[in-house]
């Protein structure tokens, strides 16, 4: 047991590695940006002062938008979705596989789960003791079941899913517009460093690792975040990308693909003022998604009003579909 507790704690520790690599290196990048460049007459006052304000408003963004990724904590399904004292004792008492599944069918009934696992079960996970929501995963690494979970991301030292996906994908783009920035400024003065012509002084190492390692973020970054605009316009995690959900009537990678407009409403929320600002403004609260087949919907009397299971004008998570079950 101290084994294993001392080893879970090094893992900890150990997980803020890369968070650190990428935090000293957004501040060496400041220094040699701001102080070796910026500060040292490299341009014109006027020039000067337009890219510090420029680079200022980019690092601002950058960092909030990674503090959000890092520090958002995971949302996790909610009591509804934990067994009650009785349904766990006939749970665990009952020994048949099959007996189990019936009185996982019967609990799901009177929740907005849609999904099932590739046997066609009900998803259940073992540790948490709950009915996995739609598009929603245990992570191993956060030992807890994470709504819409998209992937753990190390860089971050976090799980990337409801909570933090608009931050996650705003890290993405303003780390490029980071990068593009720096690049494009220091572009003319990494051409002098080749040819001879800059100044022999210690700025101009700072001139060749920041055209270098901008470039090498910036191409990293480029792929990434085409990739997850495209899951953002399919409407899919990472997950369901690599396995398509199952539904009752088979496994549908467009299971969750409502159009690409409320796609985007989903991650970004309908207020388009604030698509690039790092605060909350995703619709619902993880537990229900729309379907692409709402045929699957009627079937349920609880999910008749597709209001259902949003969250109320109070900001409660449970909504009418919580306070009718």
């Amino acid at each position: 047991m101290a084994l294993s507790r001392g080893l879970r704690c090094c893992q900890r520790v150990f997980s803020w590695i890369p968070v650190l690599i990428i935090t000293s290196v957004v501040l060496w990048s400041y220094y040699a940006y701001v102080f070796e460049l910026c500060l040292c007459k490299y341009w014109c006052f006027a020039f000067s002062v337009v890219y510090l304000l420029i680079f200022h408003v980019c690092f601002v963004m950058f960092s909030w938008t990674y503090w959000k990724s890092i520090f958002t904590p995971p949302a996790s399904p909610c009591k509804k979705f934990q067994l009650s004292y009785s349904d766990k004792q006939r749970y665990e008492l009952e020994e048949r596989p099959d007996a189990q599944k019936l009185i996982l069918v019967e609990i799901a009934k009177k929740l907005p789960i849609f999904t099932r696992a590739q046997s066609g079960a009900i998803r259940f996970c073992d540790r948490c003791q709950i009915l996995k929501p739609d598009r929603c995963h245990h992570c191993s690494v956060c030992e807890t079941c994470v709504l819409k979970m998209d992937h753990h991301c190390p860089w971050v030292n976090n799980c990337v899913g409801f909570s933090n996906y608009k931050f996650f994908l705003l890290f993405l783009s303003y780390s490029m517009l980071y990068c593009v920035f720096i690049a494009a400024t220091v572009f003319q003065y990494f051409l002098k460093f080749w040819v001879g012509d800059l100044p022999n002084r210690p700025a101009k190492f700072h001139v060749l690792f920041l055209m270098f390692v901008a470039l090498m973020f910036f191409v990293s970054l480029m792929f990434l975040f085409g990739y997850h605009c495209w899951l953002v316009a399919k409407n899919r995690s990472t997950l369901e990308a690599f396995s398509a959900p199952v539904f009752v009537s088979g496994p549908d990678r467009n299971g969750f693909n409502v159009g690409i407009r409320k796609n985007l409403q989903q991650v970004f929320g309908e207020d388009r003022r604030l698509w690039f600002i790092p605060v909350f403004t995703s619709q619902g609260n993880g537990h229900y998604f729309p379907l692409k087949n709402r045929s699957s919907e009627s079937q349920n009397p609880l999910l008749a009003n597709e209001d259902m299971w949003e969250e109320s004008d109070d900001g409660s998570e449970e909504g009418s579909l919580g306070e009718s079950l």
